[in-house]
């Protein structure tokens, strides 16, 4: 298929344009492009054939079922969209006067509020612009709080072997030393070998509760003390929240700072490059660190308050993506805590679900046949016995119009496939997938072959990754 702007001619355009309603100025020519800018000349008719032929291609939740684990794909509720198009939220401009938008500062406060009952925590920022971004933004806040004490030796950030690979690139970005705790054979922390690694050095501790295997830290309440009595802090990757909405808060297991994403566990969009929003939260000992401005409320009317001197400063220009939120605010009103906690008890529901239906088929090696709100399956022995990876059976998903889950992660599963089906999936959905899983399972015993070269029906087969990789071609002029 042609890009956009590989059609047309030069002759051909859409130039419907209003007439100009203010004065025209001529250009300096030191201003001016020395070269004609490559827009396609198309025509209505090609724009729309071409756009919509590529929205086929395009898969989502609202083509079908998207388990990727520890990525919570679950279906965005069209009221959001709704809410955010109305125009008190969608033609504003952050540079507007802050008594015109009070309504906008409302959604953040309200938002605010609700994610730190959601977390327990006591103040949450909305600058940041996706989870890595909330990471790095979080670690900030822990070192500067350790500068702020003078503590300058505590250096070190401790990350479980299962961590999200953000987690140890975003500490050694924010000027840490990353040092890897190895998980117990059941998949959890090993808590010996915590106190272990733990000193005079250790600055904090990042963890995702439930982990990326899919299970609840059992020991959360010890591990947390570890680290605190070292004189370290503790930070929750919020990737994992879906689980336990309403059930459980990272501010009464022991974590002190958190990041939240509204782009998986609050349903807003996820996936395309963004926009994203990685809130982050923390204790009131942390308060004075989070970025500038904060809204703050000064003779009835809400303010953005920008002196902090102890603030780590700006993260990202203006005030976070605004409307992301405004889709979270919406999704939270709409369920209400109720609703929220019932949406994390079907997400567990449909994992478990689909784990018993799989657990006699597939390698499952953690959880003794429970889970929280994902599991992961191990193919290893498929691959030694057919040659038949957790990359083949990925892609063999594809021409049954199922995408594939998570692969290859954690990385103490070896050929993992990481399966989270969400709260919004239906139990006859769930019935056919494991019909196909099961199916394809049987398929790669008594026809591997096939599966080496799937897909067959998609219109892209295999891309070559490694070249993509090592030679990126990052724009079309």
């Amino acid at each position: 298929m042609k890009l956009i702007f590989e059609k047309g001619n030069i002759n051909r355009r859409l130039d419907l344009m209003p007439e100009c309603d203010v004065p025209v100025v001529d250009v300096d020519e030191r201003y001016k492009r020395k070269k004609e800018i490559r827009l396609p000349n198309v025509s209505e008719t090609e724009i729309s054939r071409h756009y919509t032929k590529l929205s086929k291609r395009t898969f989502g939740v609202n083509n079908g079922f998207y388990p990727l684990g520890s990525c919570t794909m679950k279906y965005n509720p069209k009221i959001n969209d709704e809410i955010a198009k109305l125009p008190g939220f969608s033609d504003v401009h952050p540079l507007q006067p802050e008594h015109t938008v009070q309504g906008c500062l409302e959604v953040y406060k309200l938002a605010e509020e609700y994610l730190c009952e959601i977390t327990g925590m006591d103040a949450m920022d909305f600058q940041p612009a996706a989870g890595a971004h909330g990471e790095f933004t979080g670690l900030k806040l822990i070192r500067a709080y350790h500068r702020d004490r003078n503590d300058t030796k505590r250096d070190k950030i401790i990350v479980p072997d299962s961590a999200h690979g953000t987690n140890p690139a975003s500490a050694a970005m924010a000027g840490f030393t990353v040092i890897n705790l190895p998980s117990t054979e059941e998949g959890f922390v090993d808590v010996d070998a915590l106190r272990k690694v733990v000193g005079e050095d250790t600055a904090g501790f990042m963890l995702t509760n439930p982990n990326t295997i899919g299970l609840f830290e059992e020991h959360i309440l010890e591990i947390t003390s570890i680290i605190h009595e070292a004189g370290g802090l503790n930070y929750y990757d919020g990737a994992n929240l879906n689980a336990i909405m309403g059930i459980a808060r990272p501010g009464d297991m022991g974590f002190d700072v958190v990041h939240l994403n509204l782009h998986k566990t609050f349903s807003t969009p996820h996936g395309g490059g963004g926009p994203g929003s990685g809130p982050v939260g923390c204790k009131m000992h942390l308060t004075q660190y989070l970025p500038t401005p904060r809204i703050a409320e000064k003779d009835g009317m809400l303010t953005f308050e920008e002196k902090n001197g102890k603030s780590i400063g700006r993260v990202k220009d203006f005030y976070g993506n605004f409307l992301v939120v405004v889709r979270a605010l919406t999704y939270m009103m709409t369920l209400g805590s109720e609703g929220l906690k019932n949406a994390s008890e079907n997400a567990v529901l449909n994992a478990n679900y689909m784990l018993h239906m799989l657990k006699d088929t597939f390698d499952i090696p953690f959880g003794k046949g429970r889970c929280m709100h994902e599991f992961v399956i191990s193919l290893e022995k498929l691959k030694k016995e057919k040659s038949v990876s957790a990359l083949d059976f990925a892609k063999s998903l594809l021409d049954y119009e199922i995408h594939p889950p998570t692969m290859y992660f954690p990385l103490i599963v070896h050929e993992a496939l990481m399966v989270e089906p969400t709260e919004t999936e239906t139990k006859e959905t769930l019935d056919e997938v494991i019909a196909i899983y099961k199916e394809l399972y049987d398929k790669a015993y008594t026809d591997p072959d096939s599966m080496h070269n799937s897909p067959a029906t998609t219109p892209v087969g295999r891309p070559d990754e490694v070249a993509a990789a090592r030679n990126p071609i990052l724009r079309f002029f």
